[in-house]
């Protein structure tokens, strides 16, 4: 006999708190998920970013894409897939120039940034 998933629905909000282009956080049990309302439909992912663990119900929505507001890593809300890369830290973009003690610093950072990998988000059923 094959092992069954029960599917459990939740009723976490009503569908007018998330107008479009806008999102929300929800905790769910032991799960943080974000609440999406992109172009009309509603979408529910992890409401953490997989490169540093960042909410990215506080980032942005573009049409279908969330982005990370730390890092800027981008994910299609509607399949939960990474579709942009984090930004690495890059001095020569501030405005005042980095002193010498810190550009050290700034150049280990990204050097550690880029062995930290960033995977699809997962994503959950909704119902509205």
């Amino acid at each position: 006999m094959k092992d069954q998933i029960e599917r459990q629905f939740v009723d976490i909000s009503d569908v007018r708190d998330v107008p479009v282009g806008k999102m929300k956080h929800a905790d769910i049990k032991e799960n943080e998920i974000l609440i999406a309302n992109s172009e009309g439909k509603i979408y529910a992912l992890c409401d953490r970013c997989s490169h540093m663990n960042a909410p990215l119900s506080m980032g942005t929505l573009n049409g279908k894409v969330v982005t990370c507001p730390i890092h800027g890593a981008r994910f299609d809300v509607t399949t939960g897939k990474k579709v942009g890369e984090p930004m690495s830290l890059d001095p020569s973009m501030f405005p005042e120039p980095i002193p010498e003690s810190l550009q050290k610093i700034f150049a280990h950072s990204a050097q550690i940034q880029s062995k930290i990998r960033t995977y699809d988000q997962p994503t959950y059923e909704t119902m509205v």
